[in-house]
């Protein structure tokens, strides 16, 4: 791996994981010296991200992780309702039998995740969401659906979103990807595709109750 690719890679997950807190200035000095590599390849990284939203760079202010608000999260999570949606539709007619195994393997790993002795270990349980959903992506066989994703679902707030589920959302996502799976399985698009939908509307909700934008138990009535 590159300089450039191994600053990239380091400054990413350092966003998504929070490390890197929303509105934080990223100097490349500073990180340069942090990841053993020359300004040069911190640079090439932080165009990289700022291509894809993830960092904003001010003319003589420099980098700064990428902010969202309320309305700006309300747009991401519309547009990952209906790419997810279509994506699954598009997945039901294509999935192979060897991709539901590995859906159906993720979904018991997660619930395994969820009921551990310790309580939920919220962070596997993102990374295998993350596994599940990248899984229906490739499933729904499309050069176009996980391009357009990318960006959306890496945004650090959505990223971390069961970090902010209480016990019965949690319960509930476990059912959507149980009931993604059985449509997928009997080759239903309609279903899958309405699946998918709740799944991300569920998660929207969580985060603006997080946010102050939802009063607690009152999903939003969002407008399509």
């Amino acid at each position: 791996m590159s300089s450039a690719e191994a600053a990239y890679a380091a400054l990413r997950e350092g966003i998504v994981s929070g490390q890197h807190a929303g509105g934080a200035r990223l100097e490349e000095e500073t990180l340069a010296a942090a990841l053993g590599v020359s300004r040069t390849p911190v640079r090439e990284a932080l165009r990289r991200l700022h291509a894809e939203g993830l960092v904003q760079v001010e003319p003589r202010r420099g980098a700064r992780v990428s902010t969202w608000g309320a309305e700006e999260l309300d747009e991401i999570f519309e547009l990952r309702a209906l790419v997810e949606g279509y994506g699954a539709a598009r997945a039901a007619t294509r999935v192979t039998e060897a991709q539901l195994a590995q859906l159906e393997d993720l979904c018991e790993a997660m619930e395994e995740a969820a009921c551990a002795p310790g309580g939920a270990d919220h962070a596997l349980i993102g990374r295998l969401n993350n596994e599940l959903h990248a899984a229906v992506h490739r499933a729904a066989s499309s050069r176009y659906v996980a391009g357009l994703l990318t960006s959306l679902v890496q945004i650090p707030l959505v990223v971390r979103t069961f970090q902010r589920y209480q016990p019965e959302e949690l319960a509930r996502s476990m059912g959507h990807h149980r009931e993604l799976v059985a449509a997928l399985r009997a080759g239903r698009p309609e279903w899958a595709e309405a699946v998918m939908h709740a799944h991300v509307e569920a998660a929207r909700a969580t985060l603006r109750r997080d946010l102050g934008a939802e009063p607690a138990g009152e999903p939003a009535a969002m407008e399509r």
